[in-house]
């Protein structure tokens, strides 16, 4: 009997003890809901979940996994490998004709979709490069936050130019999309005749990271290659690792030449190079209390259908131009400079220092220009606050703004310390509030906060001498429903 590996999402490694899977011998990648597959009999066909003697168990197989989430792309390194190792031809087939529309693909509001699109449609792009023939719409902001060569450039050369031609034999139309690909989403796909047409292009344009990446990721496909015979690799993938900050970091940047010059005392040293006389191109003026925000269209447009509306659409009454440069602005009203700095580094970097006595304010502004993102971010600060005094009104805000998550954490929190909160009218007045929502509540129907507390108080039960503990809080949290007139 053979024992296989397998590389999953999840990182774990998952082990197959059946001799029909050796085709999954590598390469092909699993959904962390596949980790727990440990052993397959043989003759169990997975595609119609009978035990019966399936004529073919390995194809079965394959579909199943694949249409649980398992993705093998060919003509990608990770890809060739595992059709490298496929049992059979059709197995082979059916991995490359599959296709998948992951859960990823389809999430609102995901940073490094947004940076995809941006590139890939050219909304409010401001400069046109062409190669050879063929258009690439860019965004001056954008290269000039990646690149101190395409900064200096638009800044000098190119200055004024809504079309940049690129006649330059050496300059591939090819590797220069895939140079665009990687200065908006760090991520870059390219076919092998072409990665030396790419490398010049990252030692011309001074992305050192980028060629280090490319050489390294070469050398590891000729390892490959030369240990397994007969194996083509078409398409070399460079991406960046989960954690990298490089990407964030440049676009926070145009967020960074975006503030006024009353606001950005505060900012200290930056933690990334900043090019002297380096100019973000702004298209658009925010004014907020007589502060002037110097922004983008094309992030702001892209990140938020509010102001999609406010910019794009006919909702313009505020809009007038701005004395320095032109700008068309636009007044911003109900909030305050420095809560608006908040939304101003979200909406460039996805992320946001945010202190959690910040974070009403802008969990209320987020929630108005619809950044669920940020709401998000603001849901994970405000987690920082509980304690006895506070659950309850950060669990009020939590279903205010409908943050499940932080809502699971306040009930968690009750449930640790119920016996002090039976005592506290404001948390016998939700209880109250919780009850009477339910429609047409009869008085044997659960209460949802309730529930929540109880789940918890039950979940930490992991030993004989926490269940009396667990009793005790059950104890005083029906002793309150009694008490109150509420049985559930």
């Amino acid at each position: 009997m053979h024992e296989t590996r397998m590389t999953c999402q999840s990182t774990q490694p998952v082990v197959f003890l059946w001799p029909h899977l050796l085709w999954l011998s590598c390469g092909l990648t699993l959904p962390p809901a596949l980790a727990s597959l440990v052993l397959l009999p043989q003759g169990l066909c997975t595609c119609c979940s009978s035990y019966v003697k399936c004529p073919f168990p390995d194809l079965c197989v394959a579909d199943s996994l694949r249409h649980s989430g398992a993705r093998c792309e060919a003509n990608t390194f990770d890809g060739e490998r595992c059709l490298y190792g496929a049992l059979s031809d059709a197995i082979r087939r059916a991995l490359r004709d599959y296709k998948q529309v992951t859960a990823s693909c389809r999430r609102r509001d995901y940073y490094d979709d947004f940076l995809q699109r941006l590139l890939e449609q050219g909304i409010h792009s401001d400069v046109i490069f062409v190669v050879h023939g063929k258009p690439f719409r860019a965004h001056r902001c954008v290269l000039g936050a990646r690149s101190t060569y395409f900064a200096n450039m638009l800044d000098t050369k190119w200055k004024g130019k809504s079309v940049v031609v690129l006649r330059h034999p050496l300059i591939n139309p090819v590797a220069f999309g895939a140079l665009l690909q990687y200065l908006y989403t760090g991520r870059l796909d390219v076919g092998v005749e072409h990665v030396s047409d790419c490398e010049r292009l990252a030692k011309q344009c001074q992305l050192w990271d980028l060629l280090s990446d490319l050489e390294a990721k070469c050398e590891k496909v000729s390892e490959f290659v030369a240990s397994k015979p007969g194996t083509c690799v078409k398409v070399l993938t460079i991406e960046p690792p989960p954690a990298d900050p490089r990407l964030r970091e440049d676009m926070a940047l145009l967020a960074d030449c975006a503030l006024p010059p009353e606001l950005r005392g505060d900012l200290g040293e930056l933690p990334f190079p900043f090019p002297d006389g380096f100019n973000s191109c702004p298209d658009v003026c925010f004014r907020v209390e007589g502060c002037s925000f110097l922004c983008h269209k094309a992030f702001f447009c892209g990140r938020s259908d509010y102001f999609r509306a406010l910019l794009d659409d006919h909702f313009r009454e505020n809009e007038e131009l701005e004395a320095s440069g032109g700008l068309p602005a636009i007044t911003l009203h109900g909030i305050s400079p420095d809560i608006f700095t908040h939304v101003l580094y979200y909406i460039y970097s996805d992320h946001t220092e945010l202190p959690p006595e910040a974070a009403y304010d802008v969990l209320s502004v987020a929630d108005m220009y619809l950044l669920p993102g940020l709401k998000r971010l603001c849901g994970r600060s405000l987690a920082q606050l509980l304690d006895e005094d506070s659950v309850v009104g950060v669990w009020r805000v939590a279903k205010l703004f409908r943050l499940a998550r932080l809502e699971d954490q306040c009930t968690e929190y009750m449930a640790k310390v119920i016996e002090k909160l039976v005592e506290r009218e404001d948390f016998v007045e939700a209880v109250r509030e919780e009850a009477a929502a339910v429609a047409a509540r009869q008085e044997t129907d659960s209460i949802p906060l309730v529930d929540d507390i109880r789940f918890h108080v039950a979940s930490t039960v992991q030993t004989y001498s926490a269940i009396e503990e667990a009793q005790q809080r059950l104890r005083a949290l029906e002793d309150l429903l009694v008490s109150i007139g509420l049985d559930c």
